[in-house]
């Protein structure tokens, strides 16, 4: 039945451009015309030694890209396309690819673990295959050891590929023992290297040998001697064990948590870099489990919580922060330049700050000898780290703490930033006053770090380090950000920012001119920078942020003049002037004084927005979507005469479904027009209505765009008020069906919950939206039919217990809404539901002000019905 693909496949892969274009067409060919027989003849092709290694790893490939896809519609056309396949032919290509794991080759086996996880997270959850866990591990302890490791190196890939539902505790415990024996020291590298990588995608499905004692510690055991192993990869393939114990099973680790401490500290101290930094991630990773549940249970473990803190961070706190210390002092010369840069110094800096945050007040005796001891050393090194230990233990401990070490330090910082002779030095003083800034000045505190008395020396150091090289320039825009945003609420008062506004202002746009400003970040951060000193400016400098705006638009219009196409720079800069130019509208449209300025300006500012539009920058055209919206709240119904112009580029947003973050802003825009336009929206809806529907219906757009859509029919609903009722007929289903997924959440993880109440809020969006856009009108009792199906929706809610405090606003919102407009003929229906009585009940004594307000009015609304 297999076809000769040997020759077809190596020229696919020849250098000259013409043959490989020919034979990927033929494979195409073979692929639409007749399926069964390409799949069968690329797995015979794999299977085979007497293939080149060439064509057998791409067979696999291409295989393997026949079965599964990133986009979900693609992966369920997939998925229905290889279980129409005739049983024997399937069975034919599973038995070719299990054969292919006693091959010599090791491309050939790792292409076939890859496949075989593949057609088994098909086939598994449809009840199919189940022999096949079985029949890997029927004969591995005789297997020679390259068939030894490319079995559990697919047993891996199969508990990455399928849910732990689909796999009975009988299989998970013969998997886990054959993995931990795998992992013997009497075993070949090779195959204990699979091992551990097998153990570590098979941790989800190993709750139950958890909970037991005696399994639990024999796999601990295993992996902890792992971490001594000769080899290298063994060694860090281990420590990435240990990481994801440390969160999936935190609860179980007190037994263990002194031998891990030893085990992590001589690695860190002593082992090659690759190790090392697993070995502090280990820490971080515990950090982030306590961080979490303090948060969660802020600190109450009166017998709610599931999860007690064990304190673990605390307990090895005087032994773990000198480990973390002494990392400081490991950098590398060129890390500054390299946006990508992870060593270990910088492990451990951010572990140190993640510990701070964990402990609060605790680290800081710990701390304050070494920097101390350091920042004044000759060796760059030495001053480098203790001014990172500085500025990574600023989050966490309490500002009380932390005032008066800061107001020691600052003035030293600021000279340091000047004079220290080294790059690395400077450039994390300015990344250390950006976090002095960040978290330790603004209005909430009592003490101000920054007064009359200082702000001039900060200021006139920052700008003096705007001309420094790229990385210390950029982080000095990152301090200035945060200082200008610490006084964004001193209100009409005077800022200690306004004598300097021009100067600061200059001086950014300076940067954004430099040569060099392309090497890093530094010119996004220069445009952040500005956005956020324009942002939080106040009446006295708005003078002077009118002038500024032209200067911007200016500056937009000579990109667009100067356009080459695909110039990605080129693009990057449209967005931040886009970007720029957002903050100036919303800053302008804010105040009667400078709201008048705006409008003059406002045709040419469109104009240059539609203009990026019609360029192909996709980065560019965000932004200026963003930026849209942006002007149609400051002009309101002015914004009308821009529309039949800017529909085109609305309806070709919404239309974007392969750059689905553009099709998200641009359902956001739609809001923000209706909120602006109101009833003269109307001539645009039906074509609005139209592509939103499709939007909802199409299995290609990304699921987080649909929650907004929801919302949005709430919006248009909102603003043609009765003219909705065409579209009744068309929305209401679409809600109906999304609000019956959407109620139950049984088995839901954490991500799934999220995004289903994100669902339900833009639901219920809808539903506020549409029913207050009807009151009043005399074509109220069109809604009538629906309002069972939504109380019954808010009853499942409220029975369910897991929505979030936004979902619990929005729906005793939605409650009260349907009470107001439908009035007595809802009467009835309402007394029959759960949610006018025991939801209404819990909302009226929340804590939340918003929710209690909200279900005030509702109590409001629903007497006035019943009584009616």
């Amino acid at each position: 039945m297999a076809m000769e693909v040997t020759h077809i496949l190596l020229n696919a892969q020849a250098v000259d451009g013409a043959v490989r274009k020919e034979a990927e067409d033929s494979l195409k060919q073979f692929q639409e015309q007749n399926l069964p027989v390409f799949l069968f003849s690329l797995a015979a092709e794999l299977a085979s030694d007497e293939k080149p290694a060439e064509s057998r790893k791409l067979a696999g490939l291409i295989l393997k890209n026949a079965l599964d896809a990133k986009e979900q519609h693609r992966k369920i056309e997939f998925v229905q396309r290889w279980m129409s396949l005739d049983p024997t032919v399937r069975a034919q290509i599973k038995a070719f690819l299990l054969r292919t794991l006693s091959t010599l080759s090791l491309d050939a086996r790792s292409t076939a673990s890859q496949v075989i996880a593949k057609v088994a997270g098909i086939e598994l959850p449809h009840k199919q295959w189940p022999e096949l866990i079985g029949s890997l591990l029927s004969n591995l302890p005789q297997l020679p050891a390259h068939a030894k490791q490319a079995t559990l190196e697919t047993l891996g890939y199969i508990c990455e590929e399928v849910s732990p539902d689909v796999v009975d505790q009988d299989h998970v415990n013969k998997i886990l023992t054959a993995v931990v024996q795998g992992m013997n020291s009497t075993e070949e590298n090779d195959v204990r290297l699979a091992a551990i990588q097998a153990l570590y995608n098979a941790l989800d499905f190993a709750q139950a040998n958890f909970s037991n004692d005696a399994e639990r510690d024999y796999i601990m055991r295993i992996v902890c001697e792992s971490t001594l192993s000769p080899d290298i990869k063994i060694r860090r393939a281990a420590f990435e064990c240990l990481v994801a114990i440390s969160s999936t099973y935190y609860e179980k680790l007190a037994p263990y948590i002194q031998d891990i401490f030893n085990i992590t500290a001589k690695a860190v101290k002593e082992d090659e870099e690759p190790v090392a930094l697993q070995a502090i991630e280990f820490w971080s990773s515990i950090c982030d489990e306590e961080i979490d549940i303090l948060e969660e249970y802020e600190g109450d473990f009166s017998g709610e919580s599931d999860v007690p803190c064990f304190y673990f961070i605390k307990q090895a706190l005087s032994f773990l922060v000198p480990m973390l210390l002494e990392t400081l002092l490991k950098q590398e010369e060129d890390q500054d330049q390299d946006e990508g840069a992870w060593n270990i110094a910088m492990a451990g800096g951010t572990c140190l700050g993640l510990v701070a945050r964990t402990v609060g007040d605790d680290i800081v005796p710990l701390v304050v000898p070494f920097i101390e001891d350091n920042i004044s050393k000759p060796d760059w090194r030495q001053r480098e780290a203790a001014t990172y230990a500085f500025g990574s233990i600023l989050e966490g401990p309490s500002p009380d703490k932390l005032v008066p070490l800061v107001n020691m330090a600052l003035n030293f910082m600021l000279t340091a930033l000047v004079k220290d002779p080294n790059n690395h030095v400077k450039d994390t003083t300015a990344w250390t006053l950006g976090r002095m800034f960040e978290f330790l000045h603004g209005s909430a505190l009592d003490i101000p770090i920054i007064n009359q008395a200082n702000c001039q020396q900060i200021i006139t150091v920052l700008l003096q380090s705007m001309k420094d090289v790229p990385n210390v320039a950029e982080k000095a825009c990152g301090a200035l950000y945060f200082l200008a945003q610490g006084f964004e609420d001193v209100g009409s008062a005077s800022s200690p920012l306004t004598p300097y506004f021009e100067d600061i202002v200059q001086s950014l746009l300076a940067v954004t001119h430099r040569e060099d400003v392309v090497e890093s970040r530094l010119r996004t951060s220069a445009y952040e920078a500005l956005n956020e000193v324009v942002r939080c400016s106040n009446d006295e400098t708005a003078p002077f942020v009118v002038q500024l705006a032209p200067v911007i638009m200016l500056e937009l219009h000579q990109t667009l003049e100067n356009q080459v196409a695909a110039d990605e720079r080129q693009n990057e800069l449209q967005g931040l002037l886009c970007g720029c130019l957002q903050v100036f509208i919303q800053k302008l449209g804010s105040s009667e004084q400078t709201k008048y300025h705006l409008m003059q300006y406002a045709d040419h500012i469109m104009s240059l927005f539609l203009r990026v539009f019609a360029s192909r920058s996709t980065s560019a055209h965000e932004e200026a979507m963003l930026a849209i919206g942006a002007l149609a709240y400051a002009t309101g119904s002015d914004f009308a005469k821009y529309m039949t112009e800017f529909y085109k580029f609305l309806e070709s947003g919404l239309q974007n479904f392969e750059d689905y973050q553009v099709c998200a802003i641009t359902v956001g825009v739609v809001g923000d027009v209706c909120r602006a336009l109101e009833d003269k929206i109307l001539p645009y809806c039906d074509g609005i209505m139209t592509q939103l529907l499709k939007d909802l219906s199409s299995n290609q757009l990304h699921r987080s765009v649909k929650p907004p859509i929801f919302s949005c029919f709430g919006d248009i609903a909102l603003a043609i008020g009765e003219n909705f009722e065409k579209y009744l007929l068309y929305a209401m289903p679409m809600l109906q069906g999304a609000a019956e997924l959407s109620a139950n959440t049984a088995g839901a993880d954490d991500d799934l919950l999220d995004y289903t109440n994100s669902l339900r809020n833009g639901i219920l969006e809808a539903y506020s939206g549409i029913f207050q856009g009807f009151k009043g009108s005399p074509k109220t009792q069109l809604l009538l039919p629906y309002a069972a199906h939504i109380l019954q929706f808010l009853d499942t809610l409220y029975t369910e217990k897991d929505m979030d405090d936004g979902v619990i606003k929005t729906a005793i919102g939605v409650l009260g809404d349907l009470a107001d407009t439908l009035g007595g003929n809802a009467g009835p229906l309402i007394q029959q539901s759960v949610s006018s009585k025991e939801f209404l009940k819990e909302c009226l004594s929340s804590d939340d002000h918003l929710v209690k307000e909200s279900a005030e009015w509702a109590k409001l609304a629903i007497s006035r019905a019943i009584s009616f």
